[in-house]
């Protein structure tokens, strides 16, 4: 997960003082010693997310280095070192394309301050650029996770239904980025740009299926006070994408079987027909042949969706995919929450790895929104996803957080929670506070283990544990015997 740095250099002691500092704060280093061999690892290595480059440099200068590497790569931070601050020399540096410069010798803090700052620029760049690509249409399979293997023959199959206009069904279970896919085909297609309409199928009152499907003209029911174009003629010339198509009720499958044929849309109330250019991406995370089966979805309207048909594997099928999609998450949610979380721990990304993810990626995408929000440090920890660990940090060295778990405003001892972790000591205790399953543990259960950890950590001088949880004694007294704790009395404060 840790970021990789070039580091461009003629200077090899002043490469290794650079390499040394950079790599202290976590970050992987590459080298080179001419502006000739940074074009070429720029041109090699994929992984490199920012440069220190030196601008006076036998050879190819530094100034043709910066043109070379901004050309092949545009979204890549370079930052600059030079012997002397002159004001043309800077300004030469940023519009070739430098985001900072500093003068040498430059302390470490110094140059991990220009870093982080450059490397949380490109996040945001890349976040802005990708964003923007979503509006227009025009995300492409190169903007998908998909390196693992599993992924290969959905990519492929894919980038084959791009190259035409035929019916494409998504199946797949749910979160596992049937839309995302959707819109790589339509981003690939000959439709790319034009409008990418999503309608779910399952959140549309049933009574207003065919409104919002196929429009309305004014007047045409109560309430109808203007003309209603549809997502149908909203889409047209561009793509739309029915997810969860099974959800559709049966007397809407022959609407929509009856504008796949003919090509055209008869609005609710209007006078005449409305010609649709539309090419239809459907996504459902039923089995429509056994619903078929059942009857509750049209066989006609099946095959005429089911042409070519991708399914997209879950989450569990592809964990070489999770590091990936941890690390693009991670960028995405510094950008959009000004956080600056670099990564995410070994022993948090072989939990992550480990998990079966039954919400598939769009759990994954959900539990590291939380955990970049939780994050108390630079690297993502195991306590930073509770859900999934099962143990949350309750009393730890230095740590004030308060607890988060929903607690009875008049119940003393739900609130002596909070007061022990603000006031804990620097005993590095844990209380669970999840099963085994998953699932939080019952109120009373949390509350005994903490009133036990307290006696033991205050000896037994019930008086102090009573004052630090917060309650009196006559209730720590009656909580005690309510839990069995009386045992644990080792002396009267």
């Amino acid at each position: 997960m840790g970021k990789t740095i070039l580091i461009v250099d003629d200077d090899p002691a002043q490469r290794r003082l650079l390499q040394a500092a950079v790599e202290r704060n976590g970050f992987k280093t590459r080298t080179a010693e001419s502006g000739a061999q940074a074009v070429s690892a720029v041109d090699t290595h994929a992984d490199i997310d920012a440069v220190l480059l030196d601008l006076v440099m036998p050879g190819m200068t530094g100034q043709e280095a910066l043109r070379e590497i901004r050309q092949r790569r545009a979204d890549l931070s370079c930052i600059v070192l030079t012997a002397s601050g002159g004001i043309d020399t800077v300004v030469q540096a940023m519009q070739a394309g430098a985001c900072d410069f500093f003068v040498k010798p430059a302390s470490p803090e110094r140059i991990m301050v220009s870093i982080r700052n450059a490397l949380e620029m490109s996040n945001l760049k890349t976040e802005v650029v990708r964003l923007k690509k979503r509006v227009a249409g025009q995300l492409s399979f190169d903007d998908m996770v998909a390196n693992a293997p599993v992924m290969g023959p959905v990519v492929r199959m894919g980038k084959r239904a791009a190259a035409s206009n035929i019916p494409v069904l998504i199946t797949g279970e749910s979160g596992v980025g049937k839309e995302l896919l959707a819109r790589a085909i339509q981003g690939a297609s000959e439709r790319a740009g034009r409008p990418f309409v999503t309608v779910n199928c399952g959140a549309i009152p049933e009574n207003l299926v065919e409104s919002i499907l196929f429009g309305h003209a004014k007047g045409s029911f109560t309430g109808a006070t203007e003309n209603h174009a549809g997502k149908f003629v909203e889409a047209s010339g561009g793509t739309l994408f029915l997810d969860e198509v099974g959800e559709l009720p049966l007397d809407m499958q022959v609407k929509l079987l009856r504008v796949l044929q003919e090509g055209e849309v008869d609005p609710v109330g209007a006078k005449r027909p409305v010609k649709v250019d539309v090419r239809i991406i459907s996504a459902t995370n039923k089995d429509l042949a056994k619903l078929v089966a059942d009857g509750r979805f049209r066989e006609d309207l099946f095959y005429r969706l089911n042409v070519f048909p991708i399914e997209a594997p879950p989450l569990r099928e592809r964990r070489d995919d999770i590091p990936a999609l941890v690390k693009r998450f991670i960028a995405r949610f510094n950008a959009e929450e000004g956080r600056s979380v670099r990564g995410a721990s070994e022993s948090t990304m072989q939990m992550l790895l480990d998990f079966d993810w039954p919400g598939n990626v769009r759990q994954l995408e959900n539990a590291v929104f939380r955990a970049v929000i939780l994050c108390e440090g630079e690297l993502l920890q195991p306590e930073d996803f509770p859900q999934i660990s099962g143990l949350k940090p309750l009393v730890a060295a230095n740590d004030a957080r308060p607890l988060d778990l929903p607690m009875p405003a008049n119940d003393h001892g739900a609130q002596a929670f909070q007061a022990a972790v603000v006031e804990a000591s620097d005993a590095p205790a844990l209380v669970a506070i999840y099963d085994g399953e998953g699932h939080l543990r019952a109120l009373e259960q949390v509350e005994r283990d903490l009133i036990e950890l307290a006696i033991d950590h205050y000896a037994g001088h019930m008086s102090e544990v009573a004052r630090r949880l917060g309650i009196g004694r006559s209730t720590l007294y009656r909580k005690m015997r309510e839990y069995g704790l009386e045992e644990r009395t080792a002396a009267e404060g």
